[in-house]
């Protein structure tokens, strides 16, 4: 039996490509198993995936004060023993990584143990997490084609992002059904991300007397992040996280409005929707959706808002200009060449399993 141990969390775009990845790799005859940490995201999502998930301790590297920097380099350090442990009693061929800061024990674990590992990197330039991986990765997998120049000669192949087959095949009268609109009106769907975004949300909402008489909106909000007091408004749908039912809303939605991480532009892409991409702001982030968001924007793919640009009236002014363009957007989506990254990834876990230092 061929093993392989899947890891990456923090996020749902550190988990979904593994899970992705999942149908594949079963196929060719892999046992998997992942290991994730204790209360992230990634333990839910792949509770769902039937397969043993392990934990570690985990902390997180931050590049600005925090009391938690004091302890968290400990509970890295932890973790790195937890994962060596783990690796031991599951004994893979390979491991693969999508990121996050869980996946720093691991991959280290597996270097110092000799077990061969390629990494994941979604964003145009590699976060601190996928850094500190690199130099033990026999293989860097790049979504885009700009991020290769920035990783070691060699080690880096641009491969794309793996596509959850599952969000290809929502059914618009399913999402009907499930969410109880009439089907008349175009239908926005504003995705902020598993862990929600604020200012799109504030955003969204201030902007819904304006949209709602020509518009439905679903609105996926983060955890913790609804507004009761829009409960029950004619138009507007509202929840923290949808798992099983996301392809059929993608389906429904004729207009997407998100943030501008990796995973969720390329799933847009893949979709073919009109899109709007609000990129997180550089003062709260290292940049890397902004870099996303226009690369996008230069392949035509996508309208781009800076966060500090949006107002009520911009935005309804930008969603009204991205309903008028609409099949522009299309035509350039549909005439994107996209790497079957599903197959070029598992490709090179097939050639790398077993290839010990």
């Amino acid at each position: 039996m061929k093993k392989i141990v899947l890891t990456g969390g923090g996020t749902a775009g550190h988990v979904t490509p593994n899970i992705a990845l999942l149908p594949r790799l079963q196929e060719l005859g892999y046992e998997v198993s992942y290991i994730g940490s204790r209360d992230g995201i990634e333990k839910k999502l792949i509770g769902d995936c039937h397969i043993p998930y392990y934990e570690v301790s985990t902390g997180k590297l931050r590049r600005y004060f925090d009391l938690k920097n004091f302890t968290d380099p400990f509970r890295v350090i932890k973790g790195l023993f937890d994962a060596g442990k783990l690796l031991r009693q599951i004994r893979p061929d390979i491991v693969f990584s999508k990121g996050g800061f869980v996946s720093v024990p691991v991959v280290r674990a597996a270097h110092a143990l000799k077990i061969p590992v390629i990494c994941h990197e979604s964003d145009m330039t590699p976060g601190l997490a996928n850094k500190l991986c690199v130099p033990a990765a026999k293989v860097i997998c790049c979504n885009f084609p700009e991020t290769v120049k920035d990783l070691p000669a060699g080690k880096a192949v641009h491969t794309g992002t793996p596509i959850r087959s599952e969000l290809l095949n929502g059914s618009r009268e399913k999402a009907l059904a499930f969410t109880g609109l009439a089907g008349e009106k175009p239908v926005i769907l504003v995705v902020g991300g598993s862990l929600g975004a604020a200012a799109v949300n504030s955003a969204v909402r201030a902007a819904l007397p304006e949209l709602l008489p020509e518009f439905d909106i679903i609105h996926l909000c983060g955890k913790g992040k609804m507004d009761e007091s829009l409960t029950g408004t004619g138009g507007y749908l509202q929840y923290e996280y949808i798992s099983e039912e996301l392809p059929d809303l993608f389906a429904l939605a004729d207009l997407v409005i998100s943030r501008a991480g990796a995973n969720a532009i390329c799933e847009i892409l893949a979709l073919r929707k009109p899109n709007l991409l609000i990129p997180l702001s550089a003062k709260a982030s290292r940049g890397d959706q902004i870099l996303n968001a226009n690369s996008f924007a230069k392949q035509g793919f996508s309208m781009v808002m800076e966060e500090e640009t949006v107002t009520t009236e911009t935005l309804v002014a930008a969603v009204r200009k991205l309903r008028e363009d609409s099949a522009s957007y299309v035509k350039a989506m549909e005439e994107n060449k996209s790497r079957d990254a599903i197959a070029v990834i598992t490709e090179l876990i097939e050639e790398n399993r077993l290839k010990r230092d």
